[in-house]
């Protein structure tokens, strides 16, 4: 008798054991994949922050070389910066071109545009105009700067 429950309970450990074994080699299966999948998911978000941050030195560079206005690079380099979730880590660092971008974030493009009165695209133009001209070489500075921009560490 005793020799039977010695065997049955060695039979039901030895079952429970591989029973756990199989658990454990899923569980790991498994946790190896979730690993797979974010480092796949990573390196899709590192290329399309890189991809941001090319094409914010790119504009950076189009500024400086005549190729691109620089209301329109400013917008355009802010708005970057606003994806990237980096604008108030940045903003210190390029003041001018914030605060041209505070001036004519709100003003309306294309069609938005032309369905202003002649006066109204004037004012806008105007304050445009005025901001460029007070803020136009510290912009270049900070574009200059923004051409060969890699971004801080966050650590």
């Amino acid at each position: 008798m005793t020799t039977v429950l010695l065997v049955s309970g060695f039979i039901i450990i030895a079952a429970l054991a591989s029973y756990a074994t199989m658990l454990m080699l899923k569980l790991r299966k498994q946790t190896k994949q979730r690993e797979k999948k974010q480092q796949e998911l990573n390196d899709i978000n590192q290329a399309r922050i890189d991809e941001h941050l090319g094409s914010i030195r790119y504009i950076a560079t189009a500024m400086l070389e005549d190729r691109c206005e620089l209301s329109e690079g400013v917008m355009r380099i802010a708005k970057l910066f606003g994806i990237l979730s980096m604008s108030e880590q940045v903003e210190s660092k390029y003041p001018a071109i914030f605060k041209h971008f505070a001036v004519i974030q709100d003003h309306p493009i294309m069609e938005t545009r032309k369905q202003l009165e002649k006066q109204q695209r004037m004012k806008l133009d105007f304050a445009r105009m005025r901001s460029e001209a007070e803020l136009e070489a510290d912009i270049l500075n900070e574009a200059k700067q923004l051409s060969s921009f890699t971004p801080s560490p966050l650590h």
